[in-house]
Order: C-alpha cells, then structure tokens, then sequence
C-alpha cells in the first residue's frame, strides 16, 4: 500500500493525473492537418522536410553540373543547361542557387528533421509522457514553418530576382538594392523566411524543455534520460539563447532593406558590416550543434540497443554534450579570421574551437566502447550509426585544420570548407536520420522495413558521399574557390575538371540511389510484417506503447525504476517485451 500511495502522489503532483486526451478528432482533415497530437505534428515534420529535402537537392545539383561542365553540353542530358546563355547558369542565378541551397538544407531540412520530426514524435513516448506540455503551441511550431517556405518559394520569383548574397547573407552585399515601396525583392522574402523557421524552432524548444521538465514519468531522473532527449533538451537551450540574436540580426538588415536606417551598410550612414558577421555566427555556428547533438543521441539509443549493451559512460556522454554546447558560445568568431580581427582575438577563437574536438572524442570513444563486447546485431539502422560515427570522424579532423589561423588563411572560402561542412552536416546528420528512421519506423507505423532492402541502401549511400565529399578537400587544398559559378577562369584551375566531374556524377548518383529508401518505405506501409510493441527488445519507454501508439500513447500509467540501458537486466534475451498493463515499469522489459 505504501508503494502505491507514494506512485498516486507522484503522478499527481507537478505532472498531473495522466488522463487520455481526446486526440482522434473526426474527419481525416482534422485528424491528420490540424491535429494537435505529437505524433502527428512529428510526422508532419518529417514529411515536409523530406519535400524540402528533395528541393534543396534539386538546387545542388543543378551547381554541381554547372561546375563540372561550365558552357559546355551536360553529358548525363546532352544538352546545355541553360539555352541561350551559352550553355552556363547566369552568375546572379547561379548566386541565388547557392543561398536557397544552404538556406533551404540548413533551415528547412536537418533542424526542422532532427528537432521537428523526431523530437515531437519521441520526447513524450520517451518520458513516458501522454503528449507535450502546451499541444496547441506544439501545432503553431509546425505551422509557423509554412510562412517561411512560402516566403523562401517566392524570393525566386521576386522583382529584382532571387537573393544572391549567400545563407550567410554578408553584408553590404545583403543590404544594398532596398525594394521600392509597395514591393518586396528575394533577398528581403528570405530575411522573412529565415525569421519564420526561427520563430517555428524557437516555439518548439519552449514546448521540448517544459515537457522533459514538467511531465517525466514517476522515477525518470535527469540521470535516466534517453541520450537522445538530452540531445534534443540541450539543442532547445542553444535556441532559446542563440534564436533571438539572429531574429534581431534579421529585423535590422529588414530595416536596412526597407527604411535605410544603416545599421549594418556603410553606405548608408555608419552601418557596419563586420556586426552582421558578428550576429550571424554566434547564432549560426552553434546552430551546427543544434543539428549534431540531436543525432548524437539518437546515434547513441540506436548503438546501445542494437549492441544490447549498456552506453558507455552515461554521465561522460551528457557531460561531453554539455560541453560541445557551452563552448560552442565561444567559437563563432572562426569563422571571420580573414576578416582582419585582432591576433589576439583569433587566438582566444583557435584554442576555443580547438577544445571543442575533447569532448567530441570522449562520445566517439564512448561509442567504440559501448559496441566492444556488445552483442552486435548488424542492422539497418546499427549500419547508419556506425556510419555517422565515421563520416563525423572525418568531418572533425578536417575542422582542426579549419580551427588553425594560418591554415583558415588559405583554406578560407576554399572547397575544404565545404567538404568539411557537409561530412559533418550532410553526411553525418544524414545517416543518423537515415538510423532513425530504420529504428523507430516500427513504432511510427507499426510495420518493420527491409533490412535488406535497408543494407543496399546504406552501402550505397556510405559509399557515394565519400564519392562526392572526400574529393572535395583535394579541390580546396589545390586552391578551388567555392560559390564561383566557373572556377576555371583562374589560372591552373582547368585540371581539376575530371575531379569535378567525378563529384557531380557520384552526386547524381546518390541522389538517384535514395530511391531504394523510398520503395523500402512504400512496401513496408503496403505489405510490411507487423512489427510488434518492441522488435528491437529495447529499454526504452517508448517501447512500452502500442505500435503505432494510440491517443494518450500508453495503456496505463508509467513508472521508471532502471534507466533506458539497463539491458542484461530483467527478461532474458530471447524473452519477448509484455504490453504495459496496469503500472508499467522498464525492469519489466528486454
């Protein structure tokens, strides 16, 4: 009786009796476009950031022809790209590619994927949760991302054409054409549209710290959250601190645009351009960490459970996580070495940068750790991890010598910085979505993918953006500018040809080899074995509801007594997980 009492007067204090909400409107409109239910808002995200996705590819594409073939026939159609202008993209379109590129990926794509997607659908089942704390402003987080797709649709087709001055939007370059009245040119539709996916992510991390806050099941501490969770909360933190500096970066260039007040155009009065970099890089670069943590600890739920072994160094890999988020407070400034800072400011910039690889070590040491001696299932979603971990590898060296004054000297505005971006960005986040979706598809749709089906797609995958992206560090050491819409106009670059050549048909090709994810999706909806509560015999909370969960997630009330790792733990390994029926604990899963 005692036991029971104290559980009665935890689910009642702070949190609040678990009630089932009534989250089955009628009518498909209702139930699956205004509906307020995590789940659904999660897969909102998911679904429109794969169109984005598939946009943002679409654009890098088209560049990368551009590049390889600058005025000539594009062999993969055997025709100039764009007829009547010789063969070549115009440089001010070619200009505005790359901003929508970057602008699209960055903003539209990986956050909206990683902190939308997957933490709406997993925060709450994680916890042990009914639902996010304030569901209505959940539903507004979604919405608000439309105004600014809709914004950034329209800055192709605005007068004046589409903004050319980069997703880093520099200024005076950013600043300088301000509309006429009564109208709006592209470069200000993307100033709305970035202020729009801001304000959608700022709302959103509001909601995802309130909820781990307020609404953690009974006996859930701080030191039994799922690493993914504390990815997600500390990415939420990042935004809360750093959304409102861009937002306000934003809405003073908007006046720039629009009054000529000159804040950061000298042109107009003593408007300082270097204050926008300032701006721009202390939300941007920790905004690089908003897109890793998140995959870090998604990354980390997936080894443990398919290594059916506990994390190594639970306390560490928080720690570290913490860490690469404090000191990525103090890195922004690397990013303008070439700026003509102070020496001694860019000494302070190269240690803070550099101290960052310590904790950034300690995770991939952990992860090494907690695979040795692990009972290894080689599947879909293990093969992604491991992946990320790699691709993350190589991403991280070639930051340290980005890190270094003297090398960031040359290597600046080089394309080593764009492979360096992208192992980490692309491949890396790219492959921890990719693990998500083979671990957690399953409890989405209650239906298990292909995993051979999933093998083909990884190794294929893993492969090709090596192809595209390991390449691109020989351009930039041999000296490769980026955002140049024909590089060989400068002495000695026409030998790099061939090696652009080979990136732009391994980017074809790994565009073209998605399709195998995309089939393995459509036949698992269509005819895909049931996948039961929990195929992968996890530890997890979300484990414990039906597949798909069902309004309110769970069967009953939740309580925790081990942590998300305690595998050797209870149930034998063949034992098959239960349904949760009455109070339902972890210990009382495989």
């Amino acid at each position: 009786m005692g036991v029971l009492a104290r559980f009665n007067r935890l689910t009642c204090d702070a949190r609040r009796v678990r009630v089932v909400p009534a989250h089955a409107p009628t009518g498909a409109f209702r139930r699956y476009v205004l509906s307020t239910d995590h789940k659904t808002i999660g897969v909102q995200f998911l679904v429109t950031g794969a169109f984005m996705a598939l946009l943002g590819a679409l654009l890098a594409l088209v560049m990368r022809v551009q590049i390889a073939w600058p005025g000539a026939e594009v062999p993969v159609i055997g025709a100039s790209l764009f007829p009547g202008t010789g063969g070549s993209v115009p440089p001010d379109v070619y200009a505005a590619l790359f901003t929508m590129h970057g602008t699209i990926m960055t903003f539209f794509v990986i956050i909206p994927l990683l902190t939308g997607a997957f933490g709406n659908y997993l925060i709450p089942l994680m916890i042990g949760a009914h639902d996010m704390a304030f569901p209505k402003l959940n539903a507004l987080s979604y919405w608000l991302l439309w105004p600014g797709i809709v914004c950034m649709l329209l800055a192709f087709g605005a007068p004046g054409g589409g903004p050319g001055s980069g997703w880093t939007a520099y200024a005076p370059l950013s600043t300088i054409g301000a509309y006429a009245p009564g109208s709006l040119d592209g470069q200000t539709y993307w100033l709305l549209g970035v202020m729009f996916a801001g304000l959608s992510s700022l709302v959103g991390s509001i909601n995802y710290l309130v909820t781990v806050a307020k609404m953690r099941a009974p006996g859930l501490t701080l030191g039994k959250l799922p690493l993914t969770v504390w990815g997600l909360c500390i990415a939420a933190v990042i935004q809360l601190l750093a959304l409102p500096v861009l937002t306000s970066a934003g809405a003073l260039m908007a006046m720039d645009r629009a009054l000529e007040t000159g804040f950061f155009s000298p042109s107009q009065g003593s408007g300082e351009p270097l204050l926008w970099q300032h701006l721009f890089w202390f939300y941007s670069h920790p905004a690089v960490y908003v897109m890793v943590l998140p995959a870090m600890g998604l990354v980390s739920d997936i080894m443990s459970a398919h290594a059916r072994k506990a994390i190594f160094g639970y306390s560490a890999m928080v720690l570290s996580m913490l860490s690469i988020a404090g000191l990525g407070f103090i890195v922004w400034g690397h990013h303008m070495f070439t700026s003509g800072m102070d020496p001694r400011l860019e000494v302070g910039f190269l240690a803070s940068t550099s101290l960052i690889a310590l904790p950034s070590g300690v995770k991939v040491f952990n992860w090494i750790a907690t695979l040795w001696g692990g009972r290894i299932r080689l599947t879909a979603a293990m093969q992604c991890a491991i992946g990320f971990v790699a691709l993350f590898v190589i991403g991280g060296l070639s930051g340290l010598w980005l890190a270094s004054t003297p090398n960031d000297a040359y290597m600046h505005d080089t394309y080593t910085v764009v492979a360096h971006f992208h192992y980490i960005v692309v491949g890396g986040s790219l492959l921890a979505m990719f693990g998500a979706v083979y671990h957690w598809f399953p409890k989405m749709f209650g239906r298990r993918l292909s995993e051979a089906l999933g093998t083909i797609h990884f190794v294929g995958t893993f492969v090709l953006l090596n192809c595209v992206f390991l390449p691109m560090h020989q351009l930039g050491f041999a000296g490769m500018i980026r955002r140049s819409s024909d590089p060989y106009t400068l002495p000695g670059m026409e030998a790099l040809q061939p090696l652009n050549a080979f990136v732009t048909w391994s980017a074809m090709l790994l565009g073209l080899w998605q399709l195998w994810f995309l089939v393995n999706i459509v036949l698992s909806l269509v005819a895909g074995s049931a996948a039961g509560r929990n195929p992968w015999r996890a530890r997890g909370l979300e484990w414990l509801a039906a597949s798909p969960p069902g309004p309110g997630n769970f069967d009953a009330p939740v309580a925790v007594s081990l942590g998300p790792y305690a595998y050797g733990i209870g149930l034998d390994e063949g034992e098959e997980s239960r349904p949760a029926s009455g109070v339902a604990r972890t210990e009382g899963h495989a």
